[in-house]
């Protein structure tokens, strides 16, 4: 798992920057009902896309929630005073205290299925009645992109994946949550090129394959054989999906 303190300097430049806050924005707007007047972002990362969503003509007034401190600090620079540290499994709100809530690629970092769950039970908590939450889903399966990057790494040894979308359903629907709409976007910057990827494995981002260990190593020496290193193989599309609060 990252040290998301740490990565809170890189994690715009790595992640595809404005652009891919640009249409992940876009997309979170395409599911909140235009009347909603007050969104809860959790896990705001650095912001760059909670203030897209505070920005956007006609917007809701917007509060940003994230545990990691470099990170929310990051956030509040540019939403000054509606950033808050929490917890995403013990939110400090009050029940049915916003219009909607979102939270963009935060459920696969959830250490297990009773995380998710709790997760989306507090979602649905500070959740008014007739309010909408917008989360991602099936955000690993998002980067594969049928590359050769993705034909190497399909040998590692598999992940427990707790951000289905079947199970983010299932999860919503324990709370009183219906399912209502899904949007797509691309993660602009996102496409992987192989030299990339070593990087990445080298730093932890692969759960299964911990850096320094042979395993590592030795997916490392096949990424490393691929050709054209320093070549972004296509970008992931990733999936958004919108549950309503009768």
């Amino acid at each position: 798992m990252l040290d998301y303190d740490k990565e809170a300097e890189r994690y715009d430049a790595s992640r595809g920057g404005e652009p891919r806050a640009e249409a992940a924005a876009r997309a979170v707007l395409s599911l909140v009902p235009r009347r909603a007047r007050t969104l809860l972002d959790v896990a705001c990362g650095t912001g760059i896309v909670t203030r897209r969503l505070a920005a956007a003509p006609g917007a809701p007034r917007v509060t940003g929630a994230d545990l990691a401190p470099a990170m929310a600090r990051r956030a509040a620079a540019r939403l000054p005073g509606a950033v808050v540290i929490a917890d995403s499994r013990r939110l400090p709100f009050r029940d049915g205290g916003f219009d909607a809530v979102t939270s963009v690629w935060l459920l696969h970092l959830a250490g297990s299925a009773d995380d998710v769950r709790a997760i989306v039970g507090e979602c649905a908590r500070v959740l008014r009645p007739g309010g909408v939450y917008v989360t991602t889903v099936d955000k690993g399966a998002s980067h594969n992109v049928g590359s050769d990057i993705d034909a190497v790494l399909a040998a590692r040894p598999p992940s427990t994946v707790h951000d289905t979308a079947a199970a983010v359903e299932a999860y919503a629907r324990e709370q009183g949550l219906l399912p209502a709409g899904e949007a797509r976007f691309t993660g602009h910057g996102q496409g992987r090129s192989p030299r990339r990827t070593v990087a990445d494995l080298r730093r932890g981002w692969f759960v299964t394959l911990p850096p320094g260990g042979p395993d590592a190593e030795r997916f490392a020496g096949r990424l490393a054989a691929l050709p054209d290193q320093d070549r972004p193989r296509p970008d992931p599309v990733f999936t958004l999906r919108a549950f309503l609060k009768p």
